[in-house]
């Protein structure tokens, strides 16, 4: 016989395996696009200069964040009407009507918003000319906005597998292999552009067509500027939110390419990109959490949100503390392989890794709040906005890049402190995923990795003693540093977490398909 308690544990226990399950995908797709984000940024690096990167990477923040404005919080925001249409019985609409309301309207935004930055290109390349070929880059923000609605509505079925194949095999692949010929072909920075329109032209493609496949065709569905006009309305204080997060994350970049050089601007940009694989970790989670949480939301039930919260806050951390360990204590040869410049990125590459740890759990309680208090979760963001653009503009003149990666994880810090509180407060429970064990692992991954960023020192040192010149015994060193170094660095963490820190529901992580068949 099967009593209240058990059912309840049952369902606990189906809700972590589906976390679990779908997580595991995405951190497999988070591996992948990684593996495929590192030969672009080494491409760009080498091939083109720190100069040209530093260009493409201001063009991509204005486009990006025209893209994150068309979709007005839909990313988010798409489980919340999902799932309110199919908690309401005389909803008469079917989904597929909803996703097509939403792509039309990230079009039209998306579409009006590149329209006014090809009228203005000053805007996407300051202090720049801008060929024809430049005017039509912006128009690639209808490709991403698209693309995310697309995988918003896939991740409401639980479908990750179509994110995974869209933005971490098919865009950066993309984006890596065509940034060579790309270089032949147009030259300069349009060669970076080139590639660019290239991966996210493929990336809409591979998120439409399954969208199409998992929902069909909308059913006796017209355009209503009344209906459409409802739905921006609803996601806007998600829209705002999304937009301070994001804003937040490309303050730094804008503000020093406005006072740096562009090569200083160049290295800090592949220094913000090889840290962001650190958040992106945290967004693996993202697709899956955000219709669990919609669901509970529905139901009422805060116990199950702040248990969701607290697992997969857990997981994120872990994840991130591993990276961020092993990026941080080699950052100095990992950022060498991008050419003999970056290395000097080295020390606010540090600080940039820092801003993932501080961010987790804050990044993880918004993904509640923002159904829960949008509003103040939404003022919120924007405080921490205004704190960083503070603190960033008042350091930036005198200390570069340093200002601007140090007014971020002050912002980040302050911000997670405080939607931690607000959700804790909402749901009446604790919502933290940080735990002892996290430090006492990452003190012996600590320890090894300081042995394993000298390594490159000592044998320069010991270099005469085996044979070598001095330089050959760093480049060896550094080559080690980068091969076994930073697999011991990670095993290390690894073995410690699992054998103190990991209990039996976190283990499911590595254990969902398992679960599922229970």
């Amino acid at each position: 016989m099967t009593t209240p308690d058990t059912a309840a544990d049952e369902e606990a226990e189906a809700a972590t395996a589906t976390l679990a399950s779908g997580g595991r995908t995405s951190f497999l797709g988070f591996v992948l696009r990684l593996l495929a984000r590192i030969p672009f940024l080494f491409v760009a690096g080498r091939l083109y200069g720190t100069a040209e990167v530093g260009r493409f990477g201001y063009a991509i923040l204005v486009v990006e964040l025209t893209a994150q404005l068309a979709t007005i919080g839909l990313r988010r925001g798409m489980a919340d009407a999902l799932a309110r249409e199919a908690a309401d019985p005389h909803a008469g609409a079917p989904p597929a009507n909803t996703v097509a309301d939403a792509l039309l309207l990230g079009l039209v935004l998306a579409g009006v918003g590149a329209t006014l930055l090809s009228t203005w290109p000053m805007l996407v390349f300051p202090g720049g000319t801008a060929t024809p070929i430049d005017r039509l880059f912006p128009f690639v923000a209808v490709a991403v906005a698209l693309s995310d609605i697309s995988l918003a509505a896939l991740a409401y079925r639980h479908d990750i597998v179509a994110q995974v194949r869209a933005r971490a095999i098919v865009e950066p692949w993309t984006l890596s292999l065509a940034a060579i010929p790309a270089y032949y072909l147009f030259g300069g920075a349009q060669g970076l552009f080139a590639s660019y329109a290239a991966s996210m032209l493929a990336a809409v493609a591979a998120s439409l067509w399954p969208c199409f496949v998992s929902y069909g065709r909308p059913r006796r569905w017209r355009p209503h500027t009344g209906r459409l006009a409802r739905l921006a309305a609803d996601n806007l204080p998600r829209a705002g939110a999304d937009l301070a997060d994001w804003g937040s994350r490309r303050l730094d970049f804008f503000i020093l390419g406005r006072f740096a050089s562009p090569e200083i601007t160049g290295i800090y940009f592949v220094a913000q990109n090889m840290a962001s694989m650190a958040a992106k970790l945290k967004n693996s989670f993202d697709s899956i959490i955000a219709p669990l949480l919609a669901t509970a939301i529905a139901d009422g039930d805060l116990a199950k949100v702040a248990a969701h919260v607290r697992q997969v806050a857990f997981w994120v951390l872990t994840a991130q503390f591993a990276v961020v360990l092993d990026l941080g204590l080699t950052g100095h040869a990992s950022l060498g392989l991008f050419g003999p410049a970056f290395p000097a990125g080295a020390p606010f590459f540090a600080l940039l890794l820092s801003v993932e740890l501080f961010s987790s759990q804050g990044a993880v309680s918004e993904d509640a709040l923002v159904y829960l208090r949008p509003r103040t979760n939404l003022a919120i963001a924007l405080a921490g906005v205004v704190l960083q653009a503070g603190l960033t503009l008042a350091f930036v003149e005198r200390y570069g890049p340093y200002a601007a990666a140090g007014g971020l994880a002050a912002a980040v810090f302050v911000v997670s402190l405080a939607k931690s509180a607000v959700l804790r407060r909402v749901v009446g429970a604790s919502v933290s995923g940080w735990r002892p064990t996290l430090f006492a692992a990452a003190a012996g991954a600590f320890a090894v990795g300081w042995g394993v960023m000298h390594l490159p020192a000592w044998l320069a040192t010991a270099a005469p003693a085996l044979g070598w010149t001095a330089a050959r015994g760093k480049a060896v060193g550094e080559i080690v540093e980068l091969t076994l170094g930073q697999v011991a660095i990670l095993a290390t963490f690894g073995a410690l977490i699992w054998t103190i820190g990991f209990t039996g529901p976190d283990k499911l992580l590595f254990q969902a398909r398992k679960a599922a068949r229970r």
